[in-house]
């Protein structure tokens, strides 16, 4: 095969090329929307104990430097500020994800857009197009894999993260088509970024998207200094998919990696979540708040719950069942079905504050969750590569059953944009929806200076006027998490 057929040229070729004219205007309105709302997470996450952790460790053994660190005036060398930051966005898991990817795509984009354009002396426009350039390729190697890195233990943000920071790199810093594609070639025998977590709730999921622009980064300066790489790190003989998928690499559409690429733009269909869990528990929580809000039943009746969650996600979000149904860490229970679920039931929502110790030690919480039964191995249970999350969720008490439905908010056909709310000084304020671009430009800019209207851009999402991030209430808000 010709160098410039293979999947790593054809996304090089695409990240020299890809200039600002070229891409539609929602598709840089939603990117936009996607960085405001990472940058919030990141602010929010360093009130909790895991950001200083790392903050210190990565301090002990970088040093100082002149990169950016997002909520300090301190700043790393560029790779450990990538590191860093990509904790922060990425360390609630709260941040934007794709829905037919599983693919966290901001938190492993957005870190090298900003370090490296600052580094480089770049303009705001040139890192939006390579954290564009970034996410849509992070994108098509996520649903390249149909879901086969999970299946395989590998967390896919983690390890695509590799190969997205390669390429934005790269654009960034100049490199040639062939540079980059060799810069792939290098990033493939860095990317990896296992699930073991789950078995603890341990806090190494944090590091990977950031992990992913280390190796990223490094590999673009070997590349630009002549390193000799591997041409075909994703179709090759043990690439990629091949090493890491083992049996499931049969279903690798690798076609889907460069189809429609410049054309159709899937950072348009990033969802924003709208609870800060994994997101296939999404629809469960919605359904859990519905009916809490209907105010039907007393929740002391309810003697039994089914939850029912796509099939593939059983072992990720309801095994082991013990640790599942009474969390030890907040990291636990943001991959539990059975306490995201009794939580959201018994207090109507589920945020930061859900996660917090004493909520998550609250005896009638705990109670509800050894209920929650474990999703029916049947039609009932979804595949979760598509769109749609859908969930349906039934409790049964003394009076009889109550069930609730719902396809859950978090997905392409109805994402989550725009501003519902205005933070001032961590309180909500609630808005009516604006009726017109003009009076939500001038309450964003007049509430809320840095939410500047010509950094949040334009939203034609078919259902209202533009709004900015919807989920700056539950992320920045002062009862939403520790302070320090």
């Amino acid at each position: 095969m010709e160098s410039k057929r293979t999947i790593s040229r054809e996304l090089a070729d695409f990240a020299h090329r890809l200039r600002y004219e070229a891409i539609p205007r929602d598709a840089l309105a939603r990117a936009k929307h996607l960085m405001l709302d990472a940058l919030g997470i990141a602010f929010a996450s360093k009130t909790y104990d895991f950001a200083n952790v790392i903050w210190n460790g990565i301090r002990a053994a970088a040093g100082s430097g002149k990169a950016s660190v997002i909520g300090r005036e301190d700043g790393l060398p560029l790779r450990d500020a990538i590191l860093m930051n990509g904790a922060l966005m990425h360390g609630l898991d709260y941040d934007d994800t794709h829905m037919k990817a599983i693919v966290h795509g901001t938190a492993g984009c957005l870190p090298v857009a900003l370090g490296v354009a600052q580094d480089a002396n770049a303009t705001g426009k040139d890192a939006l197009v390579a954290y564009i350039v970034g996410m849509e390729a992070a994108i098509r190697i996520g649903m390249a894999a149909k879901g086969g890195f999970h299946h395989a233990g590998f967390h896919p943000t983690g390890v695509i993260a590799h190969f997205a920071a390669a390429l934005i790199a790269g654009r960034l810093y100049g490199l040639s088509p062939a540079q980059i594609q060799a810069a792939q070639g290098i990033a493939a025998s860095t990317a990896s970024a296992i699930q073991v977590f789950l078995e603890e709730g341990a806090w190494t999921k944090r590091l990977h998207p950031g992990w992913g622009g280390v190796g990223g980064v490094t590999a673009v300066r070997l590349a630009q200094h002549g390193f000799f790489a591997p041409s075909r790190p994703y179709e090759g003989r043990y690439g990629l998919f091949e090493s890491h998928l083992q049996e499931h690499e049969k279903n690798v559409d690798y076609g889907a990696i460069t189809r429609g690429l410049g054309g159709v733009w899937e950072v348009e269909s990033m969802a924003i979540k709208p609870y800060p869990v994994c997101h296939f528990l999404h629809a469960c929580a919605e359904a859990a708040e519905d009916l809490h809000a209907g105010k039907e039943f007393d929740i002391d009746d309810v003697v039994r719950i089914q939850s029912f969650i796509p099939r593939d996600t059983i072992p990720i979000v309801t095994e082991p069942v013990a640790t599942k149904k009474r969390p030890s860490t907040e990291y636990e229970a943001k991959f539990s079905t059975q306490y995201v679920t009794a939580a959201a039931l018994v207090r109507g929502r589920f945020g930061l504050a859900e996660l917090r110790p004493e909520v998550l030690n609250d005896e009638r919480i705990l109670a509800l969750a050894n209920i929650v039964e474990r999703p029916e191995q049947s039609g009932h249970c979804q595949e979760v590569h598509g769109h749609r999350h859908r969930s349906r969720f039934r409790r049964q008490g003394t009076e009889g059953r109550r069930s609730c439905s719902v396809a859950g908010r978090n997905r392409a056909e109805y994402p989550l944009v725009g501003i519902d709310v205005i933070l001032i000084r961590g309180t909500e304020i609630h808005l009516p929806r604006p009726r017109s671009a003009g009076a939500i430009t001038a309450a964003s800019t007049s509430a809320v200076p840095i939410m500047n209207a010509r950094l949040i851009g334009r939203v034609k999402n078919g259902i209202g006027s533009p709004r900015a991030s919807s989920m700056a209430r539950r992320r920045c808000s002062s009862n939403s998490g520790p302070s320090t």
